[in-house]
């Protein structure tokens, strides 16, 4: 018998104007964790769809325990005991978190044709106990944080009993605990006798519980290496095809007039009339970067919402530029000079079935540049899409006019991030900016918040990524149970220390 419990063979898949997997092979061995690694558009979610049967390859073979299989569609995979946890996810927003873990192998009906949930709904707590996965079973989808959502799909994944599983970007909404918590989980897994396949980004995960990595560079295969004989430093140049600095350099801040003053903000869940942000106060000053930190679901969606406009704010004010925008429009806040890279770029972030040209141009279409009359310069449009495409490297089969669903998670990202940036406002609040980038990206995304920085611009940033945390910003502010409980110098700060913080252990505000 194959000592290999999945194979993919000279896999080629195509889309218009681009070739996404290009006669690449991959070999997951019986009970080890394979990475894989590549830079955003360089095919790895492709290549996992492919052996997930969301798509099928113009050429290649692929064999489990060596006899050759075909995947038609995700029931054939799941047949194969093949399961995926996908980097965007696939869950029903208006079901509950029971009905989306169980939908497609939902339990027996009784006579009346009603479900019978109740096994199901203790196989799900117990899987949650178990593996530490914390969910609210009966919680609608739409109503749960990002984390819960991501947590809600590895579930899925453990209640089908798979034994191949394909986690496509697991921690890109974790927090650093819970992303401790799942390294774990993926060991007691393979212990157990599951095979997976880990794509990911970070190299520190990598190293931390991979025990060989494949790297995929625009489509290509590059290699596959033994993850602990290979340094980050030569898996990171295999990536991106150069030497990338991991660690950031930054002068210090020098800081001026307060540009964002907010002053009692409070924000009431819509249900239950609790606080979700609970009477805060901050500024962000011309010239440096505040970091909002804690750990997810603890507020700091829902101070965003408020700060942009998404949400109405029931108590407290918010001032731009010394000019209460507290009441006003998502359109008039961005007029008085505010950006946004939303949490979810999905829902936030771009229209998916709009073309990348029209996603750069949302905010601003309807100024002098790019409209008269009520008519679109479509010329113009094109050169500024053009232009924006070259200058932050977003990748796509069919360049401005790509259908924005059709492109890669991180070249997406990078397109908001183009958008929000070249619109020169005084204050960009970025909210998970980094996340599911490569490190080439990651590296390049920070340099461009310093730059807006270094050029007297008001940064707040919003992140769940402890290495941001520590690295990127002039101060730190600690959010925990919708309050900020901790103001925080990060040249002087540990990940413990910023760990007590943001469990609520310890308070300085």
């Amino acid at each position: 018998m194959s000592e290999y419990i999945i194979e993919m063979l000279n896999i080629t898949k195509e889309f218009p104007g681009i070739v996404a997997n290009d006669d690449i092979t991959l070999q997951l061995k019986k009970g080890e964790i394979h990475a894989l690694l590549g830079e955003n558009g360089a095919g790895k979610s492709t290549l996992m769809s492919v052996l997930f049967g969301l798509y099928q390859p113009e050429k290649g073979e692929i064999r489990k325990n060596g006899e050759t299989v075909q995947i038609r569609d995700p029931n054939d995979a799941n047949a194969l005991g093949i399961g995926m946890v996908h980097q965007h996810f696939k869950l029903v927003e208006v079901f509950s978190v029971l009905d989306n873990i169980i939908l497609g192998v939902e339990p027996a009906k009784t006579p009346l044709g009603f479900l019978q949930k109740a096994e199901a709904r203790k196989k799900v707590l117990e899987l949650s106990e178990k593996y530490g996965l914390k969910v609210e079973p009966d919680a609608m989808v739409e109503d749960i944080t990002v984390g819960m959502q991501q947590r809600t799909e590895i579930l899925k994944m453990l209640y089908r009993d798979n034994e191949v599983l394909i986690f496509d970007e697991p921690t890109a909404v974790l927090t650093p605990q819970e992303i401790d918590e799942l390294m774990r989980i993926m060991k007691e897994l393979t212990a157990e006798g599951k095979s997976i396949l880990f794509i990911t980004h970070k190299l520190d995960e990598i190293k931390a519980v991979a025990d060989r990595c494949t790297v995929l560079r625009k489509g290509r295969c590059i290699g596959t290496v033994d993850v602990a004989a290979t340094s980050k430093e030569e898996l990171s140049e295999m990536m991106v095809g150069r030497k990338v600095q991991l660690i950031m350099e930054k002068s210090p801040a020098q800081p001026g007039e307060s540009i964002l003053t907010v002053q009692n903000l409070t924000v009431k869940s819509k249900k239950h009339n609790k606080p979700l942000v609970n009477d805060v106060s901050f500024n962000v000053r011309r010239g440096e970067i505040v970091c909002i930190a804690g750990i997810d679901g603890n507020g700091q969606s829902e101070l965003v919402y408020a700060l942009t406009g998404l949400m109405k704010a029931d108590k407290g004010s918010i001032f731009l530029n010394d000019r209460d925008v507290t009441h006003m429009s998502i359109r008039e806040r961005s007029a008085a000079g505010m950006s946004h890279i939303p949490e979810d770029r999905h829902k936030h972030g771009l229209v998916l079935d709009y073309t990348l040209e029209n996603n750069l141009v949302l905010k601003q279409y309807f100024r002098q540049d790019f409209s008269r009359s009520g008519f679109l310069k479509f010329k113009e449009i094109r050169s500024y899409a053009d232009r924006l495409i070259e200058k932050f490297d977003v990748r796509s089969g069919q360049g401005a006019v790509t259908v924005a669903r059709s492109m890669s998670g991180g070249n997406q990202q990078k397109a908001i991030i183009a958008r929000e940036i070249d619109m020169g406002s005084d204050l960009l609040i970025a909210v998970q900016p980094t996340r599911g980038l490569d490190v080439g990206a990651i590296e390049y995304i920070r340099k461009e918040l310093l730059e807006q920085r270094d050029e007297g611009k008001a940064v707040l940033l919003v992140s769940l990524e402890l290495d941001e945390v520590l690295e990127v910003p002039d101060r730190i502010l600690v959010m925990y149970e919708g309050a900020i409980v901790g103001e925080l110098d990060p040249r002087h700060t540990t990940p413990k220390e910023l760990g007590l913080y943001m469990a609520g252990a310890q308070r300085n505000r």
